[in-house]
């Protein structure tokens, strides 16, 4: 209760020291006077030039990643381009499984791949993770062994490294990434497929 009375009685003051302070400034702004500063008066204008600040420590800046940026090097994924996704499809090898990693309903608007198997992350993350015997019964084929290399791909390579990501601690050792993934593949006037 008694902190109610003091901003009942506190407020009111507060504002009408700071109003003549904060009309010029807003004014200023509103009217677009950035060069000709109103002149500050009063008390409030003494405490502003008396204050002491401490300068603002630096926060380290963390860059956002697009799926155009080239990789990190500490990526333990091989990184392929699309000569070599090319060569891959020209030559389908029994070692390498080409992944699409997005949902069934984008594939059938775009295509894919030629050779890729889809497996979507986002909606089977747990895709690497259980029994095989579960694994084909859900995507109706057998899941690829650990000693096949596996590269993925989505639509624009974030969804692909995430996917590589859940393979390698599920056990794969052999895994690649295509960054460029099918927006790179599509413009480059690569082949596609349609289930």
């Amino acid at each position: 209760m008694a902190s109610h009375r003091a901003l009942t009685t506190l407020l009111p003051r507060a504002q009408r020291a700071a109003a003549p302070v904060i009309r010029p400034l807003a004014t200023a702004i509103l009217s677009r006077q950035y060069h000709d500063q109103p002149s500050l008066q009063g008390p409030l204008y003494k405490h502003l030039l008396t204050t002491t600040t401490k300068p603002i420590q630096s926060v380290p800046s963390q860059k956002r990643a697009y799926s155009s940026d080239p990789p990190p090097t500490d990526s333990p994924s091989k990184i392929y381009d699309f000569s070599s996704v090319q060569k891959l499809v020209s030559s389908p090898s029994p070692n390498v499984t080409i992944i699409d990693s997005r949902e069934p309903g984008e594939l059938q608007q775009t295509g894919h791949i030629p050779h890729a198997i889809n497996i979507p992350v986002t909606t089977s993350p747990d895709s690497f993770f259980i029994p095989e015997e579960e694994f084909e019964d859900r995507f109706g084929f057998p899941r690829p062994s650990k000693d096949q290399e596996l590269v993925f791909y989505c639509k624009a390579g974030v969804r692909s490294r995430a996917a590589a990501q859940l393979a390698r601690q599920a056990g794969w050792e052999k895994v690649g990434e295509y960054p460029g993934s099918w927006l790179d593949w599509f413009e480059k006037g690569g082949s596609v497929e349609r289930s």
